[in-house]
C-alpha cells in the first residue's frame, strides 16, 4: 500500500520526529511504500493568496474559491500545491502527524489543507439537487482512502477525557476528523494520541512505538469512526439537518455518529 505522512513539527530532534521515523521504518519493513511531506523542512508556504494561482490577473478581485477552481482546471496552480495533490492521489492512506497547538493544527498544517484542498479537488464536486448535495461527507475525490491522525499533547490523558478540563479529545479533533478528512471522502480511523510528551522517558517511548506499530498494522483492518454519510438518507436536503426521527432530542457533535 501507498502511505503519505504529512508531518508538521519544527524540530528534527523532537519526540514527534522520532515517532515519524519509527512509523516510516515500520511501514517500509511491512512492504508499504511511504512518502513524507515534512512541511517545516520543505518550508511549505502556509498562506493561501493570489500568488498560488499563476494565471490570476493582478488587477482582478481575488476570489479564493473561484481562483482555485480555475487554476486546478487549467493546470495553473503553484507547483507545490500540485505536487501535494499528486501525493494525495497516489496514497491509499494518509497520516497527519502534529502536536496539538492551541486546540488545533499548527498553522503550517492548516495552511497545507487550505492550499492543497482546491475547489474541484477536495470540495465543490458532485451534483447539487433535491436529493444529493455534492459529493462530500463520505463521498468525494478522496473516497476509498483511509486517514489517521498522530497527535501529541503535553497534557495528561485525563485532561482530554469526557470530564477533563480541556474537553474530550474526539470533540477537539472533530473539525479535523469530520471536516477535513471525512468531508472529502476519507474513511477516518480513531486517532493515535501521545500524552505528557515532555515527560516521555525511554521506556515510555518504547511503549509508544509498540502501540503505534499496532495502529499502523491496522490501517486497513481497524474500524473507522462511524460518521453518518451526508447523502445516505440521514440528513434532510438541502437543509442538511439530521432527520428528527434520528437521535431524537439530542444535539451536538455526537449526533453525527451512527449509534448501535
Amino acid at each position: 500500500m501507498n502511505i503519505l505522512i504529512v508531518y508538521a513539527h519544527p524540530e528534527p530532534r523532537s519526540l514527534n520526529a522520532a515517532l515519524k521515523d519509527f512509523a516510516v521504518e515500520h511501514l517500509r519493513q511491512q512492504g508499504h511504500s511511504v512518502q513524507v511531506s515534512d512541511l517545516y523542512a520543505m518550508k511549505f508556504k502556509a498562506v493561501l493568496d493570489a500568488d498560488d494561482y499563476l494565471a490570476h490577473p493582478a488587477a482582478e478581485r481575488f476570489n479564493p474559491s473561484e481562483a482555485s477552481r480555475l487554476a486546478l482546471a487549467n493546470g495553473t496552480q503553484a507547483d507545490d500545491i500540485a505536487a501535494e495533490q499528486a501525493k494525495l492521489q497516489w496514497a491509499d492512506a494518509v497520516i497527519l502527524q502534529f502536536p496539538l497547538w492551541w486546540f488545533g493544527l499548527p498553522a503550517i498544517l492548516k495552511g497545507w489543507v487550505e492550499r492543497v484542498y482546491a475547489y474541484g479537488f477536495a470540495y465543490g464536486v458532485g451534483e447539487h439537487s433535491d436529493h444529493h448535495w455534492g459529493d462530500r461527507y463520505g463521498e468525494g475525490r478522496l473516497a476509498g482512502k483511509r486517514a489517521m491522525l498522530m497527535v501529541s499533547m503535553g497534557g495528561w490523558a485525563s485532561h482530554y477525557s469526557e470530564r477533563g478540563i480541556n474537553g474530550p479529545l474526539n470533540d477537539i479533533l472533530f473539525p479535523i476528523h469530520h471536516g477535513m478528512l471525512f468531508y472529502p471522502g476519507f474513511e477516518v480511523l480513531p486517532p493515535f494520541a501521545v500524552y505528557r510528551t515532555s515527560r516521555m522517558d525511554s521506556d515510555g517511548f518504547t511503549t509508544a512505538c509498540a502501540q503505534l506499530a499496532q495502529r499502523l498494522d491496522g490501517l486497513w483492518t481497524d474500524a473507522p469512526i462511524a460518521f453518518r454519510r451526508q447523502n445516505g438518507g440521514d440528513y434532510a436536503i438541502p437543509a442538511l439537518t439530521l432527520r428528527p426521527e434520528l437521535a431524537p432530542g439530542e444535539s451536538g457533535l455526537s449526533v453525527h455518529l451512527l449509534h448501535d
